[in-house]
């Protein structure tokens, strides 16, 4: 550990500066952050264009586009900081969840250097980190590229209820404090950006499915087809405890599933176009017209949001929190934000959709928080990823 982190954790230290490395998909991400609250660089190269003829991203493509971009990503995002390493305190990577080869290429990479650089190493939580892009509330004005970011003007204060949907995953997670939570549910099944990417590929429409399905939908009538909303009763020991701490008598589950409402939009589908179930998916989309393609796609939007705004609202009555949040890539849906903005009783500071999705400032900025409150290092010659990786 270098004398300046010493000196930092010893209260002398007026600032502190983390470099982020995020590679848990198909994004090579990097970003300096200082104090956990000032954002002062975020860069992403995307492999996303050579996945969409696949309709998902494939594990190898993903990690060679890693190696080949991530020593150009990090340079870039030190240089966008105006940061040399001798400006950079401590070194944040996520070593899970996510597809193995991707995490391996991040990992490595961020543990080379915190050796070469004698950097101290943090190894973070991918969903976690991202509900710390909230804490996000100031930028580096001189930086073209961030210039335009809309943060939120507060952080987020504890008890903190946060909603955490993205392609891989759904959960919902009450925060008493930094690193204090209790994971009140999750999907048992599909993720919602995973249910996106599959109504998509129903109706024919391009890959990535959260935003083109989102497009689609401004085109028809949200309420054309009647879609159900899964019913699950399933209670968490963890869950329980909460409710006994807090003296709730609530019975209902958190817990998410987007299968069923899938399948749903596909039976549609098939009855729409005058088929039945055995008619072949693969030659639904040829078959439907525009007109019929933006109901489903407003329709199914409409029920998959409408379905984990209910679970915020009614965690939102049992635990009071003080703030909420929501994150991962499908939160930066419009309609997640208008839904809940009109339903819940208090407002959301939404952070800048480019921060939704996956990102080096938010894995750079739960670091901080890491090293903040002295939390422990990782070592640089034996961390190892995670891919299952849960909160």
């Amino acid at each position: 550990m270098s004398g300046q982190t010493r000196s930092f954790l010893s209260g002398t230290l007026e600032t502190m500066k983390v470099l982020g490395i995020e590679s848990s998909c198909d994004e090579t991400a990097a970003a300096v952050v200082e104090d956990g609250s000032r954002l002062l660089s975020n860069v992403v190269a995307s492999s996303m264009e050579l996945h969409a003829k696949y309709g998902g991203v494939v594990p190898e493509i993903a990690a060679r586009s890693h190696i080949e971009a991530i020593t150009e990503v990090i340079d870039q995002a030190l240089s966008a900081a105006m940061c040399t390493w001798k400006d950079v305190d401590a070194i944040a990577v996520t070593y899970g969840a996510g597809l193995g080869g991707s995490l391996l290429i991040g990992v490595l990479t961020a543990r080379t250097l915190a050796i070469i650089h004698q950097k101290p190493l943090y190894a973070i939580n991918h969903v976690e980190g991202h509900v710390y892009a909230n804490f996000l509330t100031s930028k580096n004005e001189a930086n073209i590229a961030t210039s335009d970011y809309k943060l939120p003007s507060t952080q987020p204060q504890f008890p903190l209820l946060a909603l955490i949907v993205s392609g891989g995953h759904s959960q919902m997670v009450f925060f008493r404090d930094h690193f204090d939570y209790t994971l009140l549910g999750q999907t048992h099944d599909d993720a919602i950006g995973e249910a996106f990417d599959k109504v998509a590929k129903i109706v024919g429409l391009p890959y990535p499915g959260g935003p083109s399905v989102g497009r689609k939908a401004r085109e028809g009538n949200a309420t054309a087809i009647d879609l159900p909303k899964a019913k699950l009763t399933n209670i968490s020991p963890e869950l329980q405890a909460l409710r006994t701490q807090v003296q709730s008598t609530a019975t209902h589950s958190y817990d998410f599933s987007f299968s069923g409402l899938k399948t749903a939009v596909l039976r549609a589908c098939q009855q729409l176009i005058g088929e039945d179930h055995t008619f072949a998916s693969k030659n639904v989309p040829e078959r439907l017209t525009e007109v019929q393609k933006a109901n489903v796609a407003a329709s199914f939007q409409r029920v998959a949001v409408e379905t984990v705004v209910d679970k915020v609202l009614l965690a939102y009555q049992e635990f009071s929190p003080h703030s909420v949040v929501i994150a991962g890539g499908v939160a930066a849906s419009p309609e997640l934000r208008r839904q809940l903005a009109d339903r819940l009783p208090c407002p959301i500071d939404y952070t800048d959709p480019r921060l939704c999705t996956d990102n080096g400032a938010m894995i750079a900025t739960l670091g901080c928080f890491h090293m903040k409150f002295g939390r422990p290092t990782a070592d640089p010659y034996r961390l190892d990823i995670r891919p299952g990786l849960s909160m």
